[in-house]
């Protein structure tokens, strides 16, 4: 019997610092980073869900945008910090590209040096054309381009973001041949689309469907397995006559490897509560953008399944880094 309570009271004393540490967590205000500028669709989301999780956990969390190398300094910073649940890292699908346009080259491990939190969100991709290009849907655009190879030009924010890498897949799967004007950003890209400098361009509804709605672009599909609540008279790529392609960039909170396993779930455990609250859902179905939340363990799955994916359109392309 003395044997049986001791063990119970040494299996207590085992467990109590960990609750203790559940219990204390947060004690200070949490730094956030985002590897990218302010006001776009990482900076957004992650403000959106942060501000909730930050009254969930009862302290401040602190943004840090550190944009900069398609997002390798910011996500180094978060790599190499302390692990102890006081830096949290947002990461779009471009770090899931980097794994093998910088392999060999990268100052981390785009998954040994995080421990996944949780997939926040997923942004279908829209694919947009200029107005005075002929084609108005997925399969004129595949007889045009078919008929014109090489001669027509797709933009993007940037060499091996999702929007270039979609677009290359778009080629890949179609078989046609189109040039990529990669731009520094999506807003210099977009005034190329408007100024008939490229004719293709791909990027989040959020960013284009103002254009579109005003008149200063057209919309041929979206990449998305249906229609979305906040573009519905946008079809998919399917329906506009193309092949049953889906592609979107996604927003996830990553932690430094290392970090409390107690403290991730809590973390990941207030992104699901905080992004399926019924304001956020509304304000990010406004923007074409579908909540998710999910655990730490769908987290890396996604992010792993994406770097296979994304690793196979940039070797295909040949693509190669700035």
């Amino acid at each position: 019997m003395k044997i049986r309570i001791a063990r119970s009271v040494l299996a207590i004393a085992l467990l109590a610092p960990a609750f203790a540490l559940a219990q204390a967590y947060p004690s200070k205000p949490i730094k956030w980073i985002v590897p990218y500028t302010p006001g776009g669709i990482t900076d957004n989301v992650t403000r959106i869900v942060t501000q909730k999780i930050q009254e969930a956990v009862g302290q401040p969390i602190i943004i840090e945008n550190k944009p900069g190398a398609n997002s390798i300094i910011g996500a180094d910073l978060g790599a190499k910090a302390a692990p102890d649940g006081y830096t949290f890292t947002t990461v779009i699908a471009a770090h899931a590209a980097n794994a093998t346009l910088y392999a060999g080259k990268l100052p981390f491990d785009s998954v040994k040096s995080f421990a996944p939190v949780s997939l926040a969100a997923i942004a279908p991709l829209i694919l947009t054309a200029n107005n005075n290009f002929p084609p108005n849907n997925v399969k004129e655009l595949i007889a045009y381009a078919k008929a014109n190879p090489g001669k027509i030009s797709f933009g993007s924010s940037g060499i091996g973001a999702a929007a270039h890498l979609t677009t290359e897949l778009l080629k890949q799967t179609a078989g046609i041949d189109m040039v990529h004007i990669p731009y520094k950003g999506t807003a210099p890209a977009l005034q190329g689309l408007m100024g008939g400098d490229i004719q293709i361009l791909v990027d989040v509804p959020s960013t284009l469907m103002p254009q579109v709605r005003g008149g200063k672009i057209k919309a041929l599909a979206m990449f998305s397995g249906k229609r979305i609540a906040g573009a519905p008279e946008v079809p998919t790529v399917a329906e506009a006559g193309g092949p049953p392609l889906e592609s979107s960039t996604w927003v996830m909170f990553l932690a430094p490897a290392g970090t409390p396993r107690d403290i991730v779930n809590r973390i990941s455990a207030e992104t699901a509560k905080a992004v399926q609250s019924a304001d956020i859902k509304s304000r990010f179905e406004q923007i074409g953008i579908e909540p998710v939340g999910n655990s730490p363990e769908q987290a890396g799955k996604f992010l792993n399944d994406e770097i296979v994916k994304w690793a196979k359109v940039i070797t295909t392309a040949g693509v190669k880094a700035e």
